[in-house]
């Protein structure tokens, strides 16, 4: 229990880019809890292919099964996997829905990057759990680029476990990653790296009259904006604090002496 504690210590402590790297230092280490380690740790997303859709999808391990990954767009694994694990039709039937929905989400709040949506159900058969993925490449390569980062990217990992409905009613229970990583390598601003990560929860139990999705979706708006917030907050108002207090803007520093012409 002690090891679990302190690897997860450092493992919040760890900036994302370095997170593979880690985990596979953790997993050497600790061999024994290898699937705790796994299922409580977020990694950066990774992209696919699915050559079916010719569309991109986000690498997770809610998709996983051995070493092959669903694809949301032809719920196909690649590599072809013979006996995978699928979602129920009806289950099937709301993810090809909430794909369709986050991708507006995803271009109104992003402008552009890669959404996915998995849904599978729970082990004793009662609600099912839903993974609303995004992953944004900000690099001056990527699209969407803006002309200031060398390298950047924006993984928000949001999965959702619903319970059973009754009387109307449903418990949903919302646990969101962001992972944030920048660098930038120009003649203005030098080489700077900002990465951290931050996780919340947020519970509801919610009229399912308007449907799951209509559900899901304000929750995740809603933590996604406050995780937003505190990102501002944290990484970059502390950074600007910072920069601010050790390089002072020129303009507010008083000069030590006038100059001839303008002495009394």
């Amino acid at each position: 229990m002690l090891m679990m504690e302190a690897a997860m210590g450092l493992m919040r402590r760890m900036p994302p880019k370095h997170t593979e790297t880690a985990l596979s230092a953790l997993l050497s280490l600790l061999p024994d809890h290898s699937s705790d380690l796994l299922s409580q740790i977020d990694q950066p997303l990774q992209v696919l292919c699915d050559v079916d859709n010719a569309k991109e999808f986000i690498l997770c391990e809610y998709n996983r099964d051995a070493d092959s990954y669903r694809s949301p767009w032809s719920n196909k694994y690649h590599p072809p996997l013979e006996e995978g694990m699928y979602p129920s039709t009806e289950l099937r039937k709301l993810e090809i829905e909430a794909n369709e929905i986050f991708t507006v989400y995803r271009d109104q709040y992003y402008e552009g990057g890669i959404s996915s949506v998995y849904l599978w159900e729970e082990d004793d058969n009662e609600g099912f759990v839903a993974c609303f993925l995004i992953k944004k490449d900000g690099s001056k390569y990527a699209h969407g680029k803006r002309g200031y980062l060398h390298e950047g990217g924006w993984d928000a990992i949001h999965v959702i476990q619903v319970g059973p409905e009754a009387q109307g009613m449903a418990h949903y229970c919302l646990t969101s990653t962001i992972m944030l990583s920048l660098t930038t390598n120009g003649d203005t601003s030098g080489t700077f790296n900002l990465s951290g990560s931050i996780r919340r929860q947020m519970k509801a139990d919610l009229c399912v009259e308007d449907g799951h999705l209509c559900n899901m979706g304000k929750m995740i708006e809603e933590l996604e904006g406050k995780l937003r917030n505190q990102l501002d907050q944290v990484y970059f108002g502390k950074t600007k604090e910072m920069v601010c207090t050790l390089r002072p803007p020129s303009e507010l520093l008083l000069p030590t002496a006038l100059p001839e012409s303008r002495k009394p």
